[in-house]
Order: C-alpha cells, then sequence, then structure tokens
C-alpha cells in the first residue's frame, strides 16, 4: 500500500451544490493546493464566525482520487452548527476552510479483496473505494454491503447499486427482499472473498456490523471499523 497522504489547512471553494435527500447535501469543491487522496481518507471542514469562532467536522470524501474536484456527502444533524451551515447556508462559490486528506487505517487501494460494511452516510467513504475500483479495473476485489432505511434516505443508493453493491432497506421492500437488516447467510458469500473488511456507520451500527461479519465467518483482527457520532 502507498504511503497515505497526509494534507495540511488549505481552502476550497463550493463549485457544485445539490440536496439528493432532506437531510443530505452533496458538495463539490475545487481544492486550492489539493493532496491526492487515497479511497476511505477523510477531511476537516472547519467554519469562522466574525468573532474567530470556530467550528469543524469531519467528512469521508465520496471521490475517485481521479476527480479533479472533492466530494463530501453532508447529512444534516440535529443542532449540527457544520452540518446546518452546510445545508441551509453555503453557497455555490463559497470558499471553506479545510484540512485534509487524512487517515491511514481506513484506505483500500486494492491489494487485498475487501468486503465494506456502510450504514447511512457511512457508506460515503465505500462509494469513493468502489469508483475508484471501477476506473482500476478491479471490481472483483470489491464487495460493498450498504445498509439504509428506505432507498431515498440511502445516500448514493442508485450508483451502490448500479455498482454491484449489496442494499439491506430496513423499513422497505427492495424487490423481493423483505425489509431488514443483512442476515449472516446473504453476507457470508462475500465474506468467503474476502481478506479485509471495513465498517463504517454510528457506533451502534459498528457493533452491529462488525457482530454480522464475525457471525458470516470473517476474522476479528481483519475488521477495521471507523464510527461516528451524532453532533455536526
Amino acid at each position: 500500500m502507498s504511503t497515505p497522504p497526509t494534507g495540511g489547512w488549505t481552502t476550497g471553494r463550493i463549485i457544485e451544490k445539490d440536496q439528493p435527500s432532506e437531510r443530505l447535501v452533496r458538495l463539490r469543491l475545487h481544492v486550492e493546493d489539493r493532496v491526492g487522496h487515497l479511497p476511505g481518507q477523510h477531511y476537516v471542514v472547519r467554519l469562522r464566525a466574525p468573532d474567530d469562532y470556530t467550528a469543524q467536522r469531519s467528512y469521508s470524501v465520496a471521490s475517485d482520487p481521479d476527480d479533479p474536484l472533492l466530494e463530501l456527502a453532508v447529512e444534516l444533524m440535529p443542532g449540527g452548527e457544520v452540518s446546518g451551515h452546510l445545508h441551509d447556508v453555503a453557497e455555490i462559490g463559497d470558499v471553506l476552510e479545510l484540512r485534509g486528506p487524512i487517515g491511514g487505517y481506513f484506505v483500500w487501494e486494492g491489494e487485498q479483496r475487501a468486503i465494506c460494511v456502510g450504514g447511512g452516510t457511512g457508506v460515503v467513504p465505500f462509494v469513493s473505494m468502489q469508483r475508484y475500483a471501477r476506473r482500476t479495473g478491479q471490481d472483483d476485489r470489491l464487495n460493498v454491503v450498504a445498509v439504509g432505511r428506505t432507498g431515498s434516505q440511502l445516500p448514493y443508493f442508485a450508483e451502490l447499486r448500479r455498482y454491484g453493491a449489496f442494499t439491506a432497506l430496513t423499513r422497505e421492500n427492495l424487490g423481493d427482499r423483505v425489509a431488514s437488516p443483512p442476515y449472516p447467510d446473504e453476507v457470508a458469500p462475500l465474506v468467503e472473498k474476502a481478506e479485509v473488511a471495513y465498517v463504517c456507520g454510528s457506533p451502534g451500527f459498528a457493533t452491529y456490523a462488525t457482530r454480522l461479519l464475525q457471525e458470516s465467518g470473517m476474522r476479528a483482527d481483519a475488521i477495521k471499523v471507523e464510527q461516528f457520532g451524532v453532533t455536526g
């Protein structure tokens, strides 16, 4: 694996902004002095008030490393200072303070066959991995399990399915699949092909997904976990 790149504080200008769902906003930014990222890394977004008060929050990168723009997907959190600003205030052309890319533990470049299990916005780093895998012809080395309440609430739902992710909705039937979390017998065939596993989501989801992988035959020491809290 390459040494994961790490960048310092810089700025990024919002080039595109859209809202795929009520609680999700997608930002695409041109980053000054950008350091190329690896799939699975994240950036910190920092907001600064006129009195110099600051608030910051980490967001996983969704874009392929080859993408000229940096893509972040931000979920609106109750009372979230950063997510609320990015949803309701930030506009195309605004400049944000950024630091990144960050992280070396949770990256994937195809050296090992992998299974990824993401819940809600926890799928975002796996979108980057999936885009990278398709561009580099390594689709067969990466399997993604994406879990959401409904299709409209799961970030990148259509793209994940188009690229072959196993998708489980817990509050909405999907084709012949009745609404429910993934079962071990559904995940086990994907685990059989994997040498490493990645889990991303809330603390509760991370605990569930880790147990699911182990029950499906994944070694505990081969599972990498990244979890996020409820502030934002």
